[in-house]
């Protein structure tokens, strides 16, 4: 039974976090109790009734960009980073069916036995009947980062917004981490983020959201109930919009 708010403000959302998200504190790889800990926080927003998409990246275990800059070819490195981000995305979906939802692993690359492959229809029938979609594989293409497939994903799923789960809590005008009188901004047009370089994500996703006016909202992934939070009006982040 999901105990859905009146107020809750978006219906169908995409969450997008790094592969990073998923290492806690390891260097590399898969952190489980906090692959565990995520999938809470997105169990207590299914809980409401909202539909969710999620895409994750693939960092933790491989970056095609760093591949290609040690000298491999620039093709082969980032469909070896889209296979990194199927692995974490099977681990979300363990994480989540052990809290008792039912989730879709959606790849953009086919293999079948292990994902469906990328149907729109079929992909929205799914969030239709309450399940999560994990959209893997990025776009299916090199050269296009999981942040473009997660906007990418969220405009063809008509989504409302792009919740993207980070270590910060929001877009400030430099480094919180480096610099103590960072401004952190409560909302930002897309041309600010993309001429002062505001590091959102990069500058096709963000073209591609303004694009389609899809609202980019930015908030801390280690905040507990952050995301239910932000959903009931509530919480702190950055919301990037036209």
């Amino acid at each position: 039974m999901t105990d859905s708010l009146p107020n809750v403000t978006f219906k169908r959302v995409m969450l997008k976090i790094s592969g990073e998200a998923l290492m806690g504190d390891l260097g590399f790889g898969l952190h489980p109790p906090t692959v565990q800990r995520i999938a809470n926080e997105v169990k207590t927003v299914h809980d409401l009734g909202v539909e969710i998409c999620m895409v994750i990246g693939g960092g933790n275990i491989f970056r095609g960009l760093q591949g290609s800059a040690q000298g491999m070819e620039r093709t082969t490195a980032d469909y070896m980073g889209m296979l990194a981000t199927v692995m974490n995305a099977l681990a979300m979906q363990s994480a989540l069916e052990e809290l008792g939802i039912h989730t879709r692993v959606i790849s953009a690359i086919t293999m079948n036995e292990v994902a469906e492959p990328y149907i729109r229809r079929r992909a929205v029938r799914h969030l239709e009947k309450k399940r999560v979609c994990i959209f893997a594989a990025g776009t299916g293409n090199p050269y296009f980062t999981t942040d473009t497939a997660a906007t990418l994903r969220a405009n063809e799923m008509a989504c409302e917004a792009i919740f993207k789960g980070t270590k910060v809590d929001g877009v400030y005008d430099k480094d919180p981490a480096k610099h103590a009188d960072a401004k952190r901004y409560d909302t930002v047009s897309y041309d600010d983020v993309l001429q002062k370089r505001l590091g959102v994500m990069d500058a096709s996703a963000i073209a591609l959201a303004r694009d389609n006016n899809l609202p980019i909202i930015v908030f801390s992934l280690d905040e507990p109930g952050g995301f239910r939070g932000i959903l009931a009006g509530q919480g702190t982040y950055t919301r990037v919009q036209g």
